[in-house]
């Protein structure tokens, strides 16, 4: 390990990062830290593809099945949490492997958070309330017209963060690209890390896509989202937006056929795999890509590179 203070393992989702985080936490005596914005809720363990209460047990685990549905996580939360986490690992001896998905999670914690002020409730209250209320390319529109350009720098179809873009714009009155341009104070920086990125073959990863949904529907998926619908949260909270809440959702109230579901369900989990690989490749440049076919020669190679 050398002078570095942590390993980190980034890739897409379905491709095997947890299986290698969970070994190498055992080959050096480390904890597995979630970097995974779903992966926090304890109401998704199977949905999310969270580490099993067996895995759990072989290492320590952090950041897991830590926050309720009810609540809204957030990046900046999530950086308060995963230094706290280090400092933990630090003073018990462990080598923190952070892993995860959610790559605004490591840009964060690598280059740290712009110093946005709070929203205040209303103005988030206001703007979840329009999310539900108007389509995505509505709420585009309206960014454009008075943020060209983070309008310019946002996708239609991503209404998260146009929302957001609109709530910085209105607690604030400034854009959000003005403060993207405030410098933030690393948690860790670069060179105290390892940093890989698993990138398994793009048709092998759909297929395990594939197959580990359809090995979450037989391991309870669909009662896990039975049960948060029955907490009738608010539609517009993250945990919302877990891949797979809303076709399930639209299965059990009989809106969607059961085979529908199942459709959507693979083909949204498989367009976001390939945005985790995009935004990868944009700003992920400096870190160990690591191309192998199974996760047990990505472990052999990860193992002779920080030689264990």
């Amino acid at each position: 390990m050398s002078n570095h203070r942590a390993i980190l393992i980034a890739g897409p989702t379905a491709s095997g990062k947890s299986a290698i985080a969970l070994a190498l936490a055992e080959k050096l005596g480390g904890v597995v830290v979630n970097a995974d914005s779903m992966q926090v809720y304890s109401e998704l363990r199977i949905l999310s593809a969270r580490p099993s209460a067996g895995d759990e047990a072989r290492a320590p685990h952090a950041l897991y099945g830590c926050v309720p549905a009810a609540q809204a996580y957030s990046v900046g939360r999530w950086l308060e949490d995963v230094s706290r986490a280090i400092g933990d690992a630090k003073r018990l001896e462990q080598v923190p492997i952070i892993t995860g998905g959610t790559g605004l999670y490591f840009k964060a914690l690598l280059d740290g958070l712009s110093p946005i002020p709070d929203i205040p409730p209303e103005i988030r209250d206001y703007w979840r309330a329009e999310e539900g209320a108007r389509n995505a390319q509505e709420l585009h529109k309206t960014l454009g017209e008075r943020d060209p350009e983070m309008a310019r720098r946002l996708r239609p179809s991503d209404p998260q963060r146009v929302i957001r873009a609109l709530e910085v714009l209105d607690a604030t009155g400034c854009s959000l690209a003005e403060w993207q341009n405030e410098p933030g104070k690393p948690v860790l920086p670069a060179e105290q890390a390892l940093r890989f990125f698993v990138s398994p073959p793009r048709e092998a990863l759909y297929a395990r896509i594939d197959r580990r949904f359809d090995s979450m529907l037989e391991r309870g998926a669909l009662e896990e989202v039975r049960a948060l619908a029955e907490q009738d949260i608010d539609p517009g909270l993250p945990v919302m937006r877990a891949l797979g809440v809303k076709p399930l959702m639209q299965m059990l109230s009989g809106n969607m056929t059961r085979d529908d579901a199942i459709r959507r369900t693979k083909t949204d989990t498989r367009r976001y795999a390939k945005r985790q690989l995009t935004w990868a490749k944009r700003n992920m440049i400096a870190w160990k890509e690591v191309l192998v076919k199974d996760s047990e020669s990505i472990m052999d190679k990860i193992f002779a590179i920080i030689d264990v």
